[in-house]
């Protein structure tokens, strides 16, 4: 799979990422490697945090120092609302470009990789803020339905709300894991009619394949460690809708569902339109739409993703010009943690990720 750190504003670059820890990873799931000097800003992984599955849990233990955030609710064209979490006092200066993230499953304003985020952007001096998808924000929203991995709906709303209420905006975007999927799909999904006020994305650990992903995710050790800990809070958010909408979903399916497969086929399929959880998994994957980016958009990812099967990764060489990947040997799931002690860790895909958007705000458009 290729990678690459360097080069010209968009395009696809075909080059290998070296580091402490980050290996050589080749240009496509059977191509062959590119020579390239080694990169500048390439991983240097912690050495006590090896293997895909350490990185990824240790991702969720990471706790980066966040700023207080102050919340924003938009009221949605179809009677809901979604709630934005701005980092500090984000809307007070309009002069800055903004950086909107999308979280992962379950996941929200207060994910531990959102907060590494912000900080990151602090760090520029531009304006960040977090859409946080229905029922993910803390309080229950007031349809019967959730979000899910191919609705971008909210996401088209949320941007044009921004962009209406600030003409002169500049706004980058950044999505993780789930995240990652919506925003990849809606950048296809408007092609060439993406707001020219996007300056640029970047999509990390995206499950560019929903149907790869869920059947690893629904088997064995995965299902154990990973899906368990999704479902849990997915089923309790089920329970507590019911009390509102009595029938909406069959309530005792969904108490019962252990595997991805089984959720979806009770919760996700009959409310979002698809005949069942194979068809919302072919439908809502983002992989489909990647040839239709017209915006310089960035992917991230690692090679030992215990939630993203390495052959679901795209090719880079099939992708469009304004679509860049950078897939590193070693990073696990939204890991990719450097630093020599475990209290005081870095991600490398945050910072690479908003290195990226720096360099797209400095490129003429």
């Amino acid at each position: 799979m290729s990678v690459g750190a360097t080069g010209a504003a968009g395009g696809t670059r075909i080059s290998a990422l070296r580091g402490s820890d980050s290996g050589v990873s080749p240009a496509g799931p059977t191509g062959p490697a590119e020579a390239a000097r080694p990169a500048e800003g390439a991983p240097r992984l912690a050495w006590w945090c090896r293997g895909g599955h350490a990185q990824t849990i240790g991702s969720a233990l990471r706790r980066p120092r966040g700023a207080p955030l102050s919340r924003e609710r938009l009221e949605t064209p179809d009677g809901d609302f979604v709630d934005l979490d701005w980092c500090g006092d984000g809307q007070a200066s309009t002069e800055a470009p903004a950086v909107l993230a999308l979280h992962g499953l379950e996941g929200s304003s207060r994910s531990s990789y959102v907060t590494g985020l912000f900080a990151e952007i602090a760090v520029q001096g531009w304006r960040a803020l977090c859409l946080n998808f229905r029922s993910c924000s803390g309080e229950p929203n007031r349809l019967p339905r959730f979000y899910h991995s191919g609705d971008t709906g909210d996401l088209d709303f949320v941007v044009r709300a921004l962009l209406a209420r600030e003409p002169g905006l500049r706004l980058g975007l950044v999505g993780v894991s789930l995240g990652g999927n919506v925003l990849l799909k809606w950048l296809g999904e408007q092609g060439a009619g993406v707001p020219a006020a996007i300056f640029g994305a970047v999509a990390i650990s995206v499950p560019f394949d929903l149907v790869a992903c869920a059947r690893r995710l629904d088997r064995g050790f995965h299902r154990q460690l990973y899906t368990a800990r999704f479902l849990r809070t997915m089923r309790a958010k089920v329970r507590e809708k019911a009390r509102r909408h009595p029938g909406f979903v069959d309530v005792q399916r969904v108490r019962r569902a252990r595997t991805f497969a089984a959720y979806d086929r009770a919760v996700t399929a009959p409310l979002g339109g698809f005949a069942d959880e194979l068809d919302y998994w072919t439908r809502a994957s983002s992989g489909p739409y990647l040839g239709r980016i017209r915006r310089p958009t960035l992917l991230l990812g690692a090679r030992d993703d215990p939630l993203v099967p390495e052959t679901s990764l795209p090719d880079p060489r099939d992708l469009p010009d304004d679509v860049t990947a950078e897939f590193v040997l070693h990073g696990g799931h939204v890991g990719f943690i450097e630093g020599r002690w475990p209290w005081r860790t870095r991600s490398w895909a945050e910072r690479r990720a908003i290195a990226y958007l720096g360099e797209r705000l400095a490129s003429p458009s």
